[in-house]
């Protein structure tokens, strides 16, 4: 049996994307998430949390389910979001992905979360749900 790539472990909540005015500043709700980001550029402020704090009235996008690569990741790892992209892909599988200094985050929408998860494993990659 070949060796496993990477492993990935699935986030448990459903997750949004949202966008808000660049001027705003970043509100209290997205702190009550296991898991947020918070990008400020010189366009907007955007924001990943999870979907169950989202207020009705903000801009996002829902049911987005998320994949961890497992790390930390050594910073001279060639490929690792090449790779992880293709081959999604190659399934018609579109993601969005974010990195922190330890390792990468790959958003998934929740209707594509089980073909994307059965393709990584076709590839050797484990996946821990």
């Amino acid at each position: 049996m070949a060796e496993k790539i990477l492993t990935m472990k699935l986030l448990k909540e459903k997750y949004g994307v949202c966008k808000l005015d660049k001027t705003e500043d970043t509100p209290e709700w997205v702190k009550n998430s296991e898991f947020f980001s918070i990008t400020r550029t010189s366009d907007e402020l955007s924001i990943v949390c999870s979907e169950a704090n989202i207020p009705n009235n903000i801009k996002c996008e829902k049911d987005w389910r998320v994949l961890k690569v497992e790390g930390p990741l050594d910073f001279s790892l060639i490929g690792i979001l090449a790779s992880i992209s293709t081959i999604l892909a190659q399934k018609g599988i579109s993601i969005f992905a974010i990195s922190t200094y330890d390792t990468d985050y790959i958003l998934i929408k929740n209707k594509d979360i089980d073909n994307a998860i059965s393709s990584l494993l076709e590839e050797e990659y484990e996946v821990i749900k």
